[in-house]
């Protein structure tokens, strides 16, 4: 699924590079991966995956949540996001299928508590792997299937399932059905 506003995190994860004083080959050798594939990465030429842009973030200091901070526009008490104009961030997963994409429902340079996406997870794709964090999460799914796995546990979800877990249990999922999964995902604090 291509968007229109979707986020180019290159060159915000250089930028936050370059602020931490780590050079490309101490970046990959704290994260796990080769120097030639960060700079794929900073310059778009490649998506990481869900668990290697958590761990980059991780490593940075920053939260997966602040590459998509935009500019500012203050809009009083009450911040909207409409629809087909919030940010939204593509990951690369070659070999599980489609990109999954994560939009964002909550302007992150607001929140410090509460994040919030949308999962558009291609039918056959996944996370890609599994992800362990401080926190809690919840998900409630608007459309197709997922299968979840959180610790020793694997579950599966359909439309009009919720679920919750708390974030320091190895988590991930995969599309199981024949279409395009949504999954509206909370977690708190914002750690991804």
């Amino acid at each position: 699924m291509k968007m229109d506003n979707e986020i180019a995190v290159g060159a915000r994860l250089k930028h936050a590079r370059l602020n931490f004083r780590l050079s490309l080959r101490q970046l990959a050798d704290k994260v796990g991966c080769t120097e030639s594939y960060l700079s794929k990465v900073e310059n778009n030429k490649v998506r990481p995956s869900l668990p290697m842009l958590h761990k980059i973030a991780v490593t940075l200091g920053i939260s997966v949540a602040k590459l998509f901070v935009e500019e500012d526009e203050s809009q009083g008490p009450v911040t909207i996001l409409r629809e087909g104009q919030r940010p939204v961030l593509r990951t690369d997963h070659r070999r599980a299928g489609d990109a999954v994409s994560l939009e964002t429902l909550l302007p992150s340079h607001l929140s410090t508590l509460l994040e919030a996406n949308i999962h558009h997870v291609p039918a056959g794709a996944s996370s890609q792997g599994f992800l362990e964090h401080q926190g809690e999460e919840m998900g409630f799914v608007l459309e197709g299937e997922l299968e979840l796995t959180v610790g020793d546990q694997t579950v599966r979800v359909g439309p009009g399932d919720s679920f919750f877990f708390l974030s320091h249990l190895a988590h991930g999922y995969r599309n199981i059905g024949s279409t395009d999964a949504r999954v509206l995902w909370v977690n708190t604090p914002q750690s991804f």
